[in-house]
């Protein structure tokens, strides 16, 4: 999707380039400003179906979330992923719809619409920080801590470790990442308990996986919160440039722009 976001990008660059890129008074002289101007039938069909793109990537996530929409049939991590392509390459259409000249009331839709994908690019970089289910539900705090396992007690129960090497283990998997020196300090144990290099490379494996799950229940609730005041932000720009599209979408119908229709 990212392929095609860009693929239809530098389209609409390498097509309308010598139109975009004259000043305002000197477009009305291109050979297509009838082809390329916001009223166009370029023009207008990339405002249409920019607009189109941005409706049904709102509407299918909205319905989804609230309503589990294609829940059987689709998961949600890839509808979210739809929802982003849409409202990426969307905007991206009507950019060029307008051909980067911004005025009046289309400016506060224009500027609230990039708020709306600012703010969206935010908020899937914190969406992936929150676990979740292979299905794409997101888990709680509770549900993420039952995953973690007293790890020396069961590295014990397996291999009959000294207090020593139990202790070892235990600083390392108490600590917020594992570093080259944490790797080392466990080698150096292993070697000296004679452990063989199979079993040191299932542990090692082991005690990575416990630091990085120690790492998520610390950041889960952060994220969370920070999720929710994501939504402030969020929500009222994308309804405040769907608003004024809809103005913008019915002042141009009153005035006969009615693309091919």
């Amino acid at each position: 999707m990212v392929a095609i976001t860009l693929i239809v990008t530098a389209y609409l660059v390498y097509t309308g380039y010598t139109y975009y890129s004259l000043p305002l008074e000197e477009r009305f002289y291109h050979p297509r400003h009838n082809w390329f101007k916001p009223s166009g039938i370029y023009g207008q069909g990339l405002g249409v179906f920019g607009t189109l793109m941005i409706l049904i990537g709102v509407l299918i996530y909205i319905a989804r979330k609230r309503y589990n929409f294609l829940s059987k049939a689709i998961r949600l991590k890839y509808l979210l992923e739809f929802h982003i392509f849409l409202c990426t390459l969307g905007p991206i259409l009507i950019l060029f719809h307008t051909t980067f000249k911004f005025g009046g009331i289309v400016s506060i839709a224009f500027w609230s619409m990039v708020a709306v994908v600012l703010s969206g690019v935010a908020g899937r970089f914190i969406y992936i920080q929150i676990p979740r289910t292979i299905e794409g539900r997101a888990l709680t705090l509770k549900e993420v801590k039952n995953l973690k396992t007293d790890l020396p007690s069961v590295l014990n129960e397996k291999f009959d470790f000294d207090a020593q090497t139990l202790q070892v283990i235990e600083n390392v998997t108490n600590s917020e990442n594992i570093s080259y020196n944490n790797v080392r300090q466990l080698k150096r144990e292993f070697k000296l308990k004679k452990i063989p290099k199979e079993d040191q490379k299932y542990i090692l494996k082991l005690v990575r996986d416990d630091v990085k799950l120690s790492g998520k229940i610390a950041r889960l609730e952060t994220m969370q919160r920070l999720f929710k005041y994501w939504h402030v932000a969020h929500l009222p720009f994308a309804l405040i440039m769907l608003v004024i599209v809809v103005l913008h979408i019915g002042i141009t119908v009153a005035f006969g722009y009615k693309w091919i229709f």
